[in-house]
C-alpha cells in the first residue's frame, strides 16, 4: 500500500528526498539528451518523434532503485530499466504510445566482484559484458562466463533474456549460470534468491528484463577454460562451393563435441565460418578434417589465443589492445537498424541455402545472417528449467541483421528484413514459430492494455514465441509479484491471476 502524496509533493519533490539531485535528470535539463543517447544503439529511437521519459535517474547504489520505485508508484509514474542500450526495439527508454515514465540507467552500477577460490563472481547490471569477461580474467586466465558476443551489451539486459555467444554449445546461455540475484520488486523491497521464491528466481534468469522486478546485481557460475583457444574464420564465395559447405555444415555444426562452435556470418555471396575451439591447433586440425573436411581448414587457418583474447578477436577482428576493446564504453557505432530471429529443427533443402546466397542476400538493401549452431550443452538443458525453451532438436538459431546509416535509407533494408523473413517461414519453427527473446522484435506482437493492466491474450501472442510453454509460468509468476502491472513495456510479460 503506498500512502497519498503529501499535497505539495510530486514526483520530482519525492526523487529528491532521497536521491542526490545530480543523479536526476529532467527533460529540461541541459545534460538530458545525452544521458538519454549515450547507450542508444539504434539511432531509429534518438528521433524527436519517439515518447521519451520525463526523467532519467541514475541510482550509485540500491537504496536509490528503491526510491524511484517507491515514488514511481506513489506518483503513477511507471519505470522502464536500462542496462547497456542494446535492446533492440528501444522500450527499455522509449515508449511506443504516449506514457508517463521514467527511465532507471544503470550506467553507473558496473561493478564486478570475483572469488577466484570459489568460481564465482557477483555484477552489477549495469555492467558491460567485457567489464565481467576482463574481471574474470584479471583474477584467473582459465575461467570464463558464457554470455554474449558483442563486449558493450549491458549484463542486465543480456542475462535477463538467456544471453548466449561462443561458448553456448559448452556451458548454455549465462541465465542458467546465475545461482543468485539481487532485485527490487515492484514495492520496493529488495531481495534474493531466498526471499524471493522459486518461481521469482526462474522467472528473472531468461523471462525477458523488466516484467519482474529490477535486478541489480547478478550471482554467477564461473567455468573452466584451458590456457590456449583456437579460432579461425574461413570465408568462401559461392564460386567456391560456399552453397554446398553451408549445407553440410547445418547437419555437422549441431553435432560436433561441446568443445567446438562453428558459426556462419553470411553476407552478400559470402559466408563466414567463425570458429572457436577450446584447446590447441594440433587437437583442432585431425578434428576438423575427419568431421567437416568440405571446409578445409588447415593449421594456417589457426589463431592460438588465450579465451579472453578471443572476446575482442570474434567481435573486431583483431586480438591486441585488450583492455581499450572490453572496457571501452563509448560506441560510436550508432547505425539505424532493424533485427529478426529464426530457430530451425530441419536441414534446409540446398536449394533454399542457393536462393539465401545467391539471391537474397545480393538484392539492394541486403543485411547479414549469423546462423549459430546449437546442440550439445544449450541443447541438452530441459525446456522447462528456464524461461528460455530453444533447446532439444534445434539445429541453429538464425539472426538477421540489417544497418542502414540515413534516417531517409529506409525503405529498402526494412523491405528485405520483412520479405526474407516471410520466405524463410515454410523451413523454421513452427506452431509456434520461435524467436530470441533476446532479440526483440515488436512486429511479433505488443500488448493491449485494459484497465491499465496488460492482457494475458495480447501477450501470448508474441510470447509464446520467445517463451513457448514457459509463458503461462511466466505470466502466473509475474501475476503473483507484480499484479498491477507496475513494471511493463510492449513486450513484458503480462499478470495472469489464477482463480482458484
Amino acid at each position: 500500500y503506498f500512502p497519498p502524496p503529501a499535497a505539495k509533493e510530486d514526483f520530482l519533490g519525492c526523487l529528491v528526498k532521497e536521491i542526490p539531485p545530480r543523479l536526476l535528470y529532467a527533460k529540461s535539463s541541459p545534460a538530458y539528451p545525452s544521458v538519454l543517447g549515450q547507450t542508444i544503439r539504434n539511432s531509429r529511437w534518438s528521433s524527436p518523434d519517439n515518447v521519451k521519459p520525463l526523467y532519467i535517474i541514475t541510482p550509485t547504489n540500491v537504496s536509490h532503485i528503491q526510491s524511484a520505485v517507491v515514488c514511481g508508484r506513489r506518483h503513477t509514474v511507471r519505470i522502464r530499466v536500462r542496462s547497456g542500450g542494446h535492446d533492440y526495439e528501444g522500450l527499455s527508454y522509449r515508449s511506443l504510445q504516449p506514457e508517463t515514465f521514467a527511465v532507471v540507467d544503470l550506467n553507473k552500477m558496473r561493478a564486478v566482484w570475483v572469488d577466484g577460490k570459489a568460481r564465482t563472481a557477483w555484477v552489477d547490471s549495469g555492467a558491460q559484458l567485457g567489464e565481467l569477461y576482463y574481471a574474470i580474467y584479471k583474477a584467473s586466465p582459465t575461467l570464463a562466463f558464457p554470455a554474449g558476443v558483442c563486449p558493450t551489451i549491458g549484463v542486465g539486459g543480456n542475462f535477463a533474456g538467456g544471453g548466449f555467444g561462443m561458448l553456448l554449445r559448452k556451458y548454455g546461455i549465462a541465465a542458467e549460470n546465475v545461482i543468485d540475484v539481487k532485485l527490487v520488486d515492484p514495492n520496493g523491497k529488495l531481495h534474493d534468491k531466498k526471499s524471493m521464491g522459486d518461481d521469482h528466481f526462474w522467472a528473472v534468469r531468461g523471462g525477458g528484463g523488466e516484467s519482474f522486478g529490477i535486478v541489480v546485481a547478478w550471482q554467477v557460475k564461473l567455468l573452466p577454460v584451458p590456457l590456449t583457444v583456437t579460432i579461425f574464420k574461413i570465408s568462401k564465395t559461392v564460386s567456391e562451393g560456399a552453397v554446398d559447405i553451408i549445407n553440410k555444415w547445418q547437419v555437422v555444426a549441431p553435432q560436433l563435441p561441446a568443445d567446438l562452435m562453428i558459426r556462419i556470418i553470411a553476407q552478400g555471396p559470402k559466408a563466414t565460418f567463425e570458429a572457436m575451439y577450446l584447446g590447441t591447433c594440433k587437437t583442432l586440425t585431425p578434428l576438423m578434417s575427419s568431421k567437416f573436411p568440405e571446409l578445409g581448414m588447415n593449421p594456417s587457418h589457426c589463431n592460438e589465443m588465450s579465451w579472453i583474447q578471443s572476446i575482442p578477436f570474434v567481435h573486431l577482428g583483431h586480438r591486441d589492445a585488450l583492455e581499450d576493446d572490453l572496457l571501452n564504453r563509448n560506441n560510436s557505432f550508432k547505425p539505424f537498424a532493424e533485427y529478426k530471429s529464426d530457430y530451425v529443427y530441419q536441414p534446409f533443402p540446398k536449394t533454399v541455402w542457393e536462393q539465401i546466397l545467391n539471391t537474397w542476400l545480393v538484392k539492394p538493401g541486403a543485411g547479414i545472417m549469423i546462423f549459430d549452431p546449437y546442440g550439445a550443452t544449450i541443447s541438452a538443458t530441459p525446456e522447462s528449467a528456464t524461461p528460455f525453451p530453444h533447446r532439444k532438436g534445434v539445429l541453429f538459431n538464425i539472426q538477421y541483421v540489417n544497418y542502414w546509416f540515413a534516417p531517409g535509407a529506409a525503405a529498402a533494408p526494412l523491405s528485405w528484413s520483412k520479405d526474407i523473413y516471410n520466405y524463410m517461414e515454410p523451413y523454421v519453427s513452427k506452431n509456434p514459430r520461435q524467436a530470441y527473446a533476446n532479440y526483440r522484435d515488436i512486429d511479433l506482437g505488443r500488448n493491449e492494455v485494459v484497465n491499465d493492466v496488460s492482457t494475458y491474450a495480447s501477450g501470448k501472442v508474441w510470447g509464446q514465441k520467445y517463451f513457448k510453454g514457459n509463458f503461462e509460468r511466466l505470466a502466473i509468476t509475474k501475476g503473483k509479484v507484480d499484479p498491477t502491472d507496475y513494471f511493463r513495456n510492449e513486450q513484458s510479460i503480462p499478470p495472469l491471476i489464477k482463480k482458484y
